[in-house]
């Protein structure tokens, strides 16, 4: 499963400017819809478009590995599935 840091990245800037950032700022910015945005930063396994993730990445100045981040899923026996 892929999850996304969205909420981390959030935090970061916020912390790193020393101010409140909303999901409708991020939305402005950078021309995501907002449900979308909340989607992606609550839903787990939400699938989006790499047109998303390239609009994020710029906002945020980050990697893409950086931004979403591969979890093994462990099965109902236990085991990792890859």
């Amino acid at each position: 499963m892929i999850r996304f840091r969205l909420k981390e990245l959030i935090a970061e800037k916020e912390f790193q400017e020393s101010r409140r950032i909303t999901l409708e700022e991020v939305a402005k910015a950078t021309d995501v819809h907002r449900t979308t945005l909340s989607k992606v930063s609550n839903q787990k396994g939400y699938n989006t478009t790499t047109d998303v993730l390239d609009k994020l990445c710029e906002y945020f100045k980050v990697e893409l590995g950086d931004l979403a981040e591969h979890i093994k899923e462990e099965t109902e026996g236990g085991s990792n599935v890859e």
